[in-house]
């Protein structure tokens, strides 16, 4: 029986192409989640390892969908084989339990974790050169600009809280954190 595994690394980001793909190979059971690959404990991906048996195959899209650690990546694929599971990834091909299939495999993974790791020294670099700017913070941005800010506290003084949230869609933690900011700006 063929298994497919799907995964994502973002709730933004969409598990379609990937369901696509796998029910073209022609998978039966298909699993999949929103979780990104650094996590080992990944509840979908445990419980289709645990679901085959010898003779089945598991197929996923890309290798870094399977594992982002090479470490983690070779334990994974050396107990598949010692279970009599064929691996298929579609982007590098059927992995073989043959001497050469461990080789390409293992350098394969170290790859995807060169890759991974390039990826959060770039991220790493980039937050560096950014926090020299004297205007970078750091975490999302504002939802709300400064004057729908003002507004909303100018509302504050002859509204309630709830009032103020149906009228702006400021929420009332928003409004009780800007408005303790204001009056720590004043007294300094």
């Amino acid at each position: 029986m063929k298994y497919g595994y799907a995964r994502v690394s973002t709730v933004n980001q969409d598990l379609e192409s990937q369901i696509q793909r796998l029910e073209s190979e022609g998978c039966t059971e298909i699993y999949s989640e929103k979780l990104t690959g650094t996590k080992i404990d990944r509840p979908e991906f445990k419980k289709v390892l645990g679901r085959l048996q010898d003779g089945d195959t598991l197929v996923i899209t890309k290798l870094d969908r399977f594992a982002r650690s090479t470490d983690h990546a070779l334990k994974i694929i050396k107990d598949l084989f010692n279970r009599g599971i064929k691996v298929h990834i579609l982007n590098m091909g059927i992995v073989e339990d043959t001497p050469t299939g461990r080789l390409i495999f293992t350098i394969m993974s170290g790859f995807a974790q060169f890759e991974r790791d390039m990826i959060v020294e770039r991220t790493q670099e980039g937050k560096a050169i950014a926090k020299q700017n004297p205007y970078f913070r750091e975490g999302r941005p504002n939802k709300f600009m400064k004057k729908q800010i003002e507004h909303a506290l100018k509302l504050k003084e002859t509204h309630s809280y709830r009032q103020v949230e149906d009228l702006t869609g400021i929420s009332k933690s928003t409004l009780i954190r800007a408005k303790k900011r204001k009056e720590e700006s004043i007294e300094k």
